[in-house]
C-alpha cells in the first residue's frame, strides 16, 4: 500500500482471499493518510519506507530503499504471489525474488510508474475503458493484459453501506448544500501558477452561506493552509475521516482528479473535476456518459441539494480476485520466463 487509494481498493480484494484461506500480509509506504487509513480499517500492516517528495533524486533514492525493505521482507519466505496498485518497489522486489505479480492500475499516462510496472508484472489490471494500445508502449502484450468492466471503486464499494453518523460528527449543517471538497495530489495549494483554479474553488464554497463544505486535504501543509484561510463555510477534519460515506451522504463533490471522482460517479453523487492534466481514458469515459463534469469557472458549480433518485453503482470483486489469482498460473510458482 503506498498511496491512500490503494487502502481502498485491495480491501476487499484481501478480504476474499483470506476467506478462500489464503495467508496474506501487507506493506504500507509513510504517505499521506495510507497508514492511518490501513488502522483505521483495521488492517495490519509492516511500514517500509517513504514517500520521496517532489525531487526525482530523491524519489529514485526512496524507491530503491524501499526496494531493498521489500527484498529484505520477502526473501526466504516463500510468497507465491504479489499485488499491488502501482507499486514500482512492489514490481521491483517480485522479480528478483521470482514471485509473480499482479499490477493494477486505472490511468495510463503516469509514464515513469508504468515503464517499470508494467513491464515486470505477469498480469496488468486496466479497466477496459483504457485501450491496450495505450499501453503496449510500456511492454503490455495482449497476454499480459486484463482489462475489467467498469471503475474499481464500483468493486470495493460493493458492499458499503455510509456511516449516517459522519456528518453530524463533523458538525456539517445538512440543510445546506453539503461539499466534499478533495484538493490536488501535488503542490498546487502553494505554486498556485501550477493550478489556480483550485484556490478559486474554495474561495467559492467557502464564502457561500447556502453551503457547508468538508475539505479532505492529502497532506498537513495542505491542511494548515486550507485552515489558515478562515472560510466560514470550509470544515477541515482533524484527522483522517471515512471519505466514502461522506461522498455517499452529500449533494456534491469537487475534486482535482483522482480516486474521489470516480468514487462520486460510482456512488451517484454528481461531482466536477478541476483537474487540468492529461485525461485518462476511464474520465474520457465518465465525461462521454454525464458522470463527471470537468471545471473550468467556479462560478458555474451549481449549487443544489442532491436528487433522492441518484443510484450507485456496484460490482462484485470475486471478479478482480479470478484475475489476481489467475497470475500464479498452473505451476503455483514464478517461472524464469517472465516477458521483459
Amino acid at each position: 500500500m503506498s498511496a491512500p487509494a490503494h487502502v481502498l481498493v485491495l480491501r476487499p480484494i484481501i478480504e476474499r482471499l483470506r476467506e478462500r484461506g489464503h495467508a496474506v500480509e501487507v506493506t504500507s509506504r509513510d504517505y499521506a493518510q495510507t497508514q492511518a487509513l490501513l488502522d483505521l480499517h483495521g488492517m495490519e500492516h509492516t511500514p517500509i519506507g517513504r514517500h520521496g517528495g517532489a525531487s526525482r533524486l530523491r524519489k529514485a533514492q526512496r524507491l530503491g530503499a524501499r526496494t531493498a525493505g521489500m527484498l529484505g521482507f520477502g526473501r526466504g519466505r516463500s510468497f507465491d504471489l504479489a499485488l499491488a496498485h502501482g507499486s514500482n518497489d512492489l514490481a521491483i522486489a517480485a522479480r528478483l525474488l521470482g514471485v509473480p505479480e499482479a499490477n493494477m492500475h486505472d490511468y495510463e499516462y503516469a509514464v515513469t510508474q508504468h515503464r517499470v510496472g508494467c513491464r515486470l508484472a505477469r498480469r496488468v489490471m486496466f479497466p477496459e475503458a483504457v485501450p491496450l494500445e495505450r499501453l503496449r508502449r510500456f511492454g503490455v502484450t495482449a497476454a499480459k493484459h486484463f482489462p475489467y468492466p467498469g471503475l474499481k471503486e464500483e468493486y470495493y464499494l460493493h458492499d458499503f453501506e455510509p456511516d449516517p453518523e459522519v456528518l453530524r460528527r463533523l458538525g456539517v449543517d445538512t440543510e445546506r448544500v453539503v461539499t466534499i471538497v478533495r484538493p490536488p495530489p501535488d503542490v498546487s495549494l502553494y505554486h498556485r501558477k501550477s493550478n489556480p483554479l483550485f484556490p478559486k474553488v474554495l474561495q467559492r464554497l467557502g464564502q457561500d452561506e447556502g453551503v457547508h463544505a468538508v475539505v479532505l486535504p492529502r497532506t498537513e501543509e495542505q491542511r494548515a493552509l486550507v485552515e489558515s484561510l478562515a472560510l466560514p463555510s470550509l470544515i477541515v477534519p482533524p484527522a483522517a475521516v471515512e471519505a466514502q460515506s461522506l461522498v455517499a451522504l452529500a449533494d456534491l463533490v469537487v475534486s482535482a482528479g483522482g480516486t474521489m471522482n470516480r468514487e462520486a460517479a460510482a456512488l451517484g453523487t454528481p461531482v466536477y473535476t478541476t483537474y487540468g492534466g492529461r485525461l485518462g481514458g476511464v474520465d474520457e469515459a465518465l465525461i462521454r456518459s454525464g458522470r463527471l463534469r470537468p471545471l473550468t469557472d467556479p462560478r458555474a458549480i451549481q449549487l443544489q441539494k442532491r436528487s433522492a433518485a441518484a443510484q450507485p453503482t456496484r460490482r462484485d470483486p470475486d471478479l478482480l480476485v479470478e484475475i489476481i489469482l489467475g497470475t500464479v498460473g498452473a505451476d503455483h510458482r514464478a517461472t524464469s520466463d517472465i516477458a521483459d
